[in-house]
């Protein structure tokens, strides 16, 4: 029986970086569930592998918790297809999406083929972990922030916590870094300074009046 090892990184961030030791007789919720236990992540979540060309173009499919829609299309399913059934490279590529409604995608490449088991080994088997995954936010737990099972800053994150997306960079520089109300600040010091001026507004001639009493 050959071991696979598949090298699996984070297509946006890959300087974070796993290698798994897999049966090629076992599933892909197997792998799928070995890449989770090494992130921290829930491996409940609707995920896909897609059979892959070497420019990480997606082909065939096999789902894991799949949509009503790609249940009726008949997708192939992780926990019914071995891995040996999908390897026709040395090299194999797939591309991975986890969680379709907050996704992270990955590219897993199988990078060595083992001849011989170790006995000592429980397989899947974390084989080497660089990086630390990053956050991620679960909307369905009223937008708590799951992370991953390394140690991490306890810091407030003002970004994750106001539930961030890049989309609303353009509103951060739009506030110049002064603060949501700020507009309404502004507003507030210049009625401010209207006021202050019709306070003293009936005293124009003050200085003209002082000047007269001089004369006498």
């Amino acid at each position: 029986m050959a071991i696979y090892r598949f090298r699996i990184s984070f297509e946006d961030f890959d300087e974070v970086v796993r290698e798994i030791d897999i049966k090629s007789t076992q599933t892909f919720e197997d792998l799928h569930k070995a890449v989770h236990r090494s992130t921290g992540y829930s491996p409940e979540k609707s995920s896909s592998f897609y059979v892959s060309t070497d420019h990480w173009i997606k082909g065939d499919e096999i789902a894991y918790l799949p949509n009503q829609r790609k249940t009726e299309r008949g997708v192939a399913l992780m926990e019914n297809s071995k891995l040996s059934s999908f390897i026709e490279d040395p090299h194999q590529k797939f591309y991975y999406i986890y969680n379709f409604e907050r996704p992270f995608d990955f590219h897993v490449e199988l990078i060595k083929i083992i001849l011989e088991t170790d006995p000592n080994i429980e397989y899947p088997f974390l084989a080497k972990s660089t990086g630390e995954a990053p956050k991620i936010i679960d909307k369905n737990n009223f937008g708590s922030i799951a992370v991953s099972s390394n140690p991490v800053s306890t810091e407030f994150d003002f970004l994750n916590e106001m539930d961030f997306v890049p989309e609303d960079t353009d509103e951060l520089e739009a506030m110049g870094g002064r603060g949501i109300n700020t507009q309404e600040k502004s507003e507030d010091t210049e009625d401010e300074s209207e006021d202050g001026a019709d306070e003293f507004s009936d005293n124009d001639n003050y200085e003209d009046e002082a000047y007269k009493e001089e004369d006498y």
